[in-house]
């Protein structure tokens, strides 16, 4: 995997972006970060409330501005792009899962997965119907296409969720607490199917979490710090004691102190 500027391909990139808010008392939620992300990579951003993490992530997906410093995509500069020229770049780039999954309830999951291809034309061909079927198969959910949102689990819709963030064949996901409203069993199923997308796509993720599972088994850590990176490093360089040592101990809800059932948790 490349990252960090080590190779040739370069999917996302920030340059010195920092985030202030207010005028008269200001608050830095973002003091000067440079991060690279490569194509295919799974990376989670981890860090305590507050950190600026969905600061981050919203900036990296153009739906907030930096305050100073620019990103980033494909060597084409997002910040420079004015708001309709970002709407459509969010459209066509960037795929979005969030911890609630804001479907639209009289809608069913096929058309719930649909609404992103009428943004822009408000209708939808028969092409991206069949690629919003086969993302709901993908998802598991073949025999739930025309059931209503409200007629669905929480797991099940997260899941509609997902195939709707990847009807328009996006080339980065950006997750904010995609799993914070499931349960263990749901968000490994969650993470599970999120991991086989990386892989079978080679679609990018970008997940801020706060669950020491999800974090511990991604290819990348990005930890953050009053608006800063603490730390960034590929798990694989690691061996999992030292990982899990690493995100357990801040940020997990239910930590483990057998290294045993660690490692068979990291499995």
């Amino acid at each position: 995997m490349l990252r960090l500027g080590e190779g040739e391909i370069v999917l996302l990139e920030t340059r010195g972006i920092t985030k202030v808010y207010g005028t008269v008392f200001k608050t830095t939620a973002l003091g000067g970060i440079d991060l690279n992300f490569d194509p295919g990579e799974f990376a989670s951003i981890i860090g305590y409330s507050g950190s600026g993490k969905t600061t981050l992530l919203n900036i990296l997906g153009a739906l907030d501005r930096p305050t100073d410093g620019s990103v980033w995509f494909n060597n084409v500069e997002v910040t420079a792009m004015n708001d309709r020229e970002l709407a459509e770049f969010r459209n066509r780039n960037i795929g979005f899962i969030f911890q609630f999954h804001h479907l639209l309830p009289e809608f069913t999951a096929l058309e719930n997965v649909l609404i992103p291809t009428w943004i822009k034309t408000h209708s939808s061909t028969r092409q991206k119907e069949e690629r919003a079927r086969e993302l709901l198969e993908l998802v598991g959910l073949k025999e739930r296409i025309n059931n209503k949102a409200t007629d669905l689990s929480g797991g099940q819709q997260q899941r509609v969720a997902i195939a709707r963030s990847l009807i328009n064949e996006p080339a980065i996901i950006l997750a904010d607490e995609p799993t914070g409203n499931l349960d263990s069993e749901t968000t490994e199923q969650v993470y599970e199917l999120m991991r086989e997308i990386n892989a079978r796509l080679n679609t990018a993720f970008i997940v801020v979490t706060h669950n020491d599972h999800i974090a511990a088994k991604s290819d990348r850590i990005v930890e953050m710090k009053d608006g800063m990176i603490l730390k960034d490093y590929l798990t694989g360089e690691r061996s999992k004691d030292d990982v899990w040592q690493d995100v357990a101990p801040k940020y997990c809800r239910h930590c483990y102190k057998d290294s045993d059932e660690v490692n068979n948790q990291l499995l």
